[in-house]
């Protein structure tokens, strides 16, 4: 009776198959451990908390905000990259606030894709980075990003391959399923890469702050050059464990970030005011928390692998983000990513993301998400041992 083109172009979201294979068991009584959506469970630090309720009871607050966000919070975004990474930005003109990073990267590549542009985006990812500029109407190409291959042999590779001229290229690091991380050289050749081939870069800059084991992670913005090809996307939901309140921003090349504010413009009025004057508070405040957050990260991280070690699934512990992205045992690898999670569910009682659902070349993976106590993680341990002594 109607026909939508572009929900045709969505398929269908596979995690699903497992959401609600979870809920249909918990529903019958079980005690399932839920580690696969990325949901952070961690409170947000009291003194943001107060800082919302003080300014929700203030009546100015209640009315339309401002699409591209306050200018105090624009202004404490800028002084955050100056303390954080010594990079300069415009609060004016290089700053936006944005509901969350996945409406800004979906209203972004609605803002500069049309139909027959062509995307470059590695392939396994978050799904988002793919479907954004899906729904934008424009093509996707994949990289493939997989640990026995160069990501600029593929890079080149893809573009050589594909006509038009691809015009964005979306990538993030820390990387979200895969863990993988990059240093300074490697955004430095992207910023050349995109200079000689007039491509638009976006970078993904979600997990910024779940760094472990002295490592750090570069921003793009960092790099010289970088504002003349694209723009960073920064979320306060890992960080600072702001999942809920909807708030990140993006900052970079000047056209790029009015683009995106004009057409924000036409969509929203921003984010609920009292939200934006409490990040506001988080982004100059101490850090003290996000280190509260990043080290109960790392115990997690610690107390899944090195249990998963023990029991005989080789895995290496991250240096960075949320997640163990880990390639399926050789002994049920031949099931598949999809199979393999219900697997788990049913006699673990262990909840899991399957590696295809970030892309072909995540299949033979599946990812944990640390968002479960030690306790609970603990538990899931003792549940794929007992899968696995089967």
């Amino acid at each position: 009776m109607f026909d939508f083109p572009r929900i045709k172009r969505l398929p269908p979201y596979v995690f699903n198959i497992v959401v609600d294979l979870k809920n249909k068991a918990r529903r019958e009584g079980e005690d399932i451990i839920d580690l696969g959506m990325g949901n952070p469970d961690i409170p947000t630090p009291q003194h943001i908390v107060d800082k919302l309720v003080e300014s929700a009871y203030n009546p100015k607050n209640h009315r339309y905000s401002a699409s591209k966000g306050i200018t105090k919070l624009r202004v404490a975004i800028a002084d955050w990259y100056k303390r954080n990474y010594d990079v300069h930005i415009d609060p004016e003109t290089e700053a936006i606030v944005t509901i969350g990073a996945k409406e800004g990267l979906s209203h972004f590549a609605l803002a500069v894709l049309e139909r027959g542009d062509v995307a470059l985006v590695p392939n396994p990812t978050y799904p988002i980075h793919t479907y954004c500029a899906v729904m934008a109407g424009a093509d996707v190409h994949s990289i493939p990003f997989t640990e026995d291959r160069d990501f600029f042999v593929e890079l080149e590779k893809s573009v050589k391959r594909v006509w038009p001229q691809p015009k964005l290229l979306l990538i993030s690091f820390p990387h979200n399923p895969t863990t993988r991380i990059v240093d300074i050289n490697f955004f430095e050749r992207i910023v050349d890469y995109a200079k000689e081939n007039n491509l638009i870069v976006v970078h993904d800059f979600a997990y910024a702050d779940l760094c472990f084991d002295g490592y750090r992670a570069p921003s793009f913005m960092q790099v010289p050059g970088a504002k003349d090809v694209g723009i960073e996307f920064y979320s306060l939901s890992k960080g600072y464990s702001m999942p809920g309140w909807r708030v990140a921003f993006a900052v970079g090349n000047r056209e790029l970030i009015n683009a995106l504010a004009r057409l924000k413009s036409y969509f929203d009025y921003g984010v609920f005011q009292p939200i934006q004057i409490a990040s506001i508070i988080a982004l100059n405040g101490p850090r003290d928390c996000v280190d509260q957050v990043r080290e109960t990260y790392r115990i997690r991280r610690d107390v899944l692998c090195e249990g998963l070690n023990k029991i005989g699934w080789d895995i290496e512990k991250p240096k960075a983000t949320m997640f163990v992205w880990a390639r399926i045992p050789e002994a049920y690898r031949n099931l598949g990513s999809i199979e393999f999670s219900k697997l788990l569910l049913k006699e673990a009682k262990v909840a899991v993301s399957p590696g295809i659902g970030f892309g072909e070349y995540g299949e033979g993976f599946i990812r944990f998400s640390l968002v479960e106590n030690e306790h609970r993680i603990r538990q899931a341990v003792r549940g794929i041992k007992k899968l696995m002594g089967k």
